[in-house]
């Protein structure tokens, strides 16, 4: 335990120092951003609503992870500067639409080149097998702090988002499986299954967006058993799908269920390399699910209810 508290201090401290080499690098801690006139939260909102579309301004905030009053600073500024146009949204007057203006989109380009400069700047100091290096460390940081962001939420399997997570894991399995995917014919959980204290169902959210999605069944005097869980592409590759399982194991477990059961299809080759190296093992057809090839089972172990 002391080892895993002085390895938590360093770690800590490492993010710090890293915090604190990238601020002082890329300029944020001026008071106009790479030499422009305003400081880096207006500037990183005007890159945010980079194009000729309309904004959610809601969608804005979570995405970017700022409160609602911070955002609405730094609107009044940009708007005041005739850089965006805040506006109700056509349909629902209760919503905030921006888009940038034409002046907007000029400053904007001009934000652009000079970030541009400032990547070649960090660039062009090092030799080729360095740029290789920082270029590869920056995307392995980028996909951990955005997995580090990654929420998981118990909802109603009729939630808006729930429901959402379920329609694109049908249209993909649809892709997927030989003769398509049809879920009359699939053993699917009633939604009540996936209700406490029957079961629960996860969706995972990256910036306010549903992004997966996991549902756990807990039927009295049998074992746990885990449907539906699928991770939207463009959520790959962060762990999300080890997290959402460990997450519903440690449910299980503290619901009392010594075991965890799990089917899934022949197709889903990393899901049954997922499975595999999550310590299931492989056991005999425990339901008569028809897109089922492989059964798995896990034993847990028991936590406090």
């Amino acid at each position: 335990m002391e080892n895993e508290l002085v390895e938590q201090v360093e770690q800590v401290e490492q993010v710090r120092r890293f915090n604190r080499a990238v601020a002082e690098r890329v300029g944020v801690l001026h008071d106009q951003y790479l030499g422009g006139a305003r400081p880096y939260g207006q500037a990183r909102l005007l890159w945010e609503l980079g194009g000729d579309g309309v904004h959610d301004v809601r969608s804005v905030r979570d995405r970017l992870g700022l409160d609602s009053g911070y955002v609405s600073r730094l609107l009044r500024a940009l708007e005041r500067d005739g850089l965006v146009a805040v506006e109700p949204h056509p349909r629902d007057r209760r919503v905030r639409t921006v888009r940038l203006t034409g002046t907007g989109q000029r400053e904007r380009a001009h934000l652009d080149d000079r970030s541009d400069a400032l990547a070649l700047s960090l660039l062009e100091p090092l030799d080729a097998a360095q740029r290789d290096r920082l270029t590869s460390a920056m995307a392995e940081v980028e996909r951990l702090l955005t997995a580090s962001v990654v929420s998981l939420e118990v909802l109603d399997p009729d939630h808006a988002d729930a429901v959402r997570c379920l329609r694109s894991y049908a249209a993909e399995l649809t892709e997927l499986f030989e003769g398509g995917f049809d879920p009359a014919h699939s053993l699917l959980p009633d939604p009540g299954e996936l209700r406490l204290p029957r079961g629960l169902f996860l969706v995972a959210r990256l910036h306010g967006e549903p992004v997966g999605c996991a549902g756990l069944k807990l039927p009295s005097g049998a074992p746990a058993e885990i449907k539906r869980l699928w991770v939207s592409p463009r959520a790959r590759r962060l762990g999300l799908a080890r997290r959402l399982l460990s997450e519903l194991e440690e449910r299980a477990a503290r619901h009392g269920s010594d075991r965890v059961r799990l089917d899934t299809n022949k197709v889903l080759e990393a899901a049954t390399r997922l499975y595999r190296t999550s310590g299931y093992d492989e056991v005999a057809a425990f339901n008569d699910e028809p897109y089922a090839h492989h059964w798995f089972e896990k034993r847990l172990t028991a936590g406090p209810r």
